[in-house]
């Protein structure tokens, strides 16, 4: 007998939902049954019963409060949230503008901050919900010409962690993704030519980076599914967590 993920008529709010690892999100959650809030910029409003369409940019408080109050007003409780959304940055830092530096910790650490805080104020009061938040696993171990993101990143990721540690007493659980070399518009955009897999997979030294152990990409399918099953019931006592889904590439336990 197959075992439910527990997610079938719950209500969960993606970021990042356009493309990669958000839309495979949201065609995962759909298919367990949720009902999805679908976010991302450049979207136009669309609203069924199961899948409700936004655009939003996650770097304005303001936006994001208004979108989660009118959710929870039209349509039921948020139980889930998947803060998704991210850009790169990839200059050295002496190549690094100050508006350039800003930007990326404005989507991907004040972002991740603004749906956090908005979603998790109406959790509280109910004492359920899970968050997970899709990091890197650049976080995690220093990448050439990536300080803004990686730290960007590592910043999201604490506090997710620290957030865990606030709302566990209420029996709201907080995890984080951090993915690897993924097949998305973000990766290939790097790659200079049709070798820029195989180069990856293989590693780069003169860049300081390992290689992949399994011997290939993460797709994005490979990421959300990690993501689903946290914000899952099977998932149910675990917290505070930061789950590498990077083929081994950081050799990190």
């Amino acid at each position: 007998m197959s075992r439910s993920l527990g997610l079938e008529g719950r209500i969960a709010f993606v970021t990042g939902a356009k493309g990669g690892v958000g839309a495979a999100l949201v065609r995962l959650l759909q298919e367990e049954g949720a009902r999805v809030v679908a976010t991302d910029l450049g979207l136009e409003e669309a609203i069924n019963h199961t899948l409700w369409v936004a655009p939003l940019d996650v770097t304005d408080s303001a936006a994001v409060d208004a979108l989660v109050d009118r959710v929870e007003a039209q349509w039921g409780a948020i139980d889930l949230g998947a803060n998704v959304a991210g850009i790169l940055g990839n200059d050295i830092v002496l190549d690094t503008s100050d508006e350039a530096w800003r930007r990326v910790f404005a989507v991907n650490s004040d972002g991740v901050f603004h749906v956090s805080r908005a979603l998790a104020r109406h959790m509280s009061p109910r004492r359920r919900g899970a968050l997970v938040t899709v990091s890197s696993n650049a976080a995690g171990i220093p990448r050439h010409a990536m300080a803004a993101y990686a730290a960007s990143k590592a910043a999201a990721t604490m506090f997710t962690r620290c957030l865990g540690l606030e709302l566990a007493p209420l029996g709201i659980r907080c995890n984080i993704v951090a993915p690897g070399s993924t097949l998305t518009p973000m990766q290939t955009g790097m790659w200079a030519d049709e070798t820029g897999a195989q180069r990856v997979i293989a590693g780069l030294p003169e860049q300081y980076k390992t290689g992949i152990p399994l011997g290939k990409l993460g797709t994005p399918e490979d990421v959300a599914e990690a993501v689903l099953f946290l914000l899952s019931d099977r998932a149910g006592h675990i917290t505070m967590a930061d789950i590498y889904v990077d083929g081994g590439a950081t050799l990190r336990a």
